[in-house]
């Protein structure tokens, strides 16, 4: 083996141990996520208990900056799952592209709703980030990590994206054009409800 032969050989093999350790990582950070969002109820409950406002307010805008940069983190996490050459070729869970996709639609219901004060929003925030991490927590563990588990027999393969391309080519393609539309959706409706701050100001004015 040549030096070229060598630098490509690491680099590759880094390139690898990097995606599957990142692939490694996300059931923890699906776990603190879920961990954090349905902890709502008993943070709500010590905030009553508390008998100073500073300390109420501090409480509560750490759990929500950390409830919240969670689920960012691991949608940009996710999006790793939605690199073909990546996908296709280093041996992911076949339903991530998917499960980035409902983390996704989960982070729209926060932006156009507000889950703090409408149960209804957060009744569906809690069943798209269920879905969601199950759809990638159950083929990360019964298909990469089992993957020698003989007993299992051919349930890990299937559950591998390099594996099973005839489900993983149609799913990563029909999640990423949807995460696309969706985006595109939110764009718009960003553009629609532009307002010029002068014009706010304009009714009340200058009486």
């Amino acid at each position: 083996m040549n030096a070229d032969e060598l630098a490509d050989a690491l680099v590759n093999g880094a390139s690898g141990w990097l995606v599957l350790s990142v692939a490694a990582v996300l059931p923890m950070l699906w776990t603190f996520t879920l961990v954090m969002h349905f902890a709502r109820p008993a943070v709500i409950r010590f905030l009553q208990s508390l008998t100073l406002r500073f300390g109420g307010d501090v409480w509560w805008l750490s759990y929500v900056l950390i409830r919240d940069a969670l689920l960012v983190i691991t949608l940009g996490l996710g999006m790793l799952f939605f690199m073909p050459n990546l996908y296709f070729v280093e041996g992911l869970p076949i339903t991530a592209p998917l499960s980035v996709l409902i983390l996704f639609w989960a982070l729209c219901v926060k932006i156009v709703r507000d889950p703090d004060d409408d149960p209804a929003a957060f009744r569906l925030l809690s069943i798209l980030l269920v879905i969601a991490s199950v759809l990638y927590i159950v083929p990360q563990i019964y298909g990469l990590e089992a993957a020698d588990q003989a007993y299992l027999g051919d349930l890990p393969s299937k559950l591998i994206s390099s594996e099973n391309l005839d489900v993983a080519r149609p799913l990563f393609w029909v999640s990423l054009g949807l995460f696309g539309l969706t985006a595109a959706a939110l764009f718009i409706r960003a553009l629609v409800q532009l307002r010029d701050p002068r014009s706010e100001n304009v009714p009340g004015g200058a009486a």
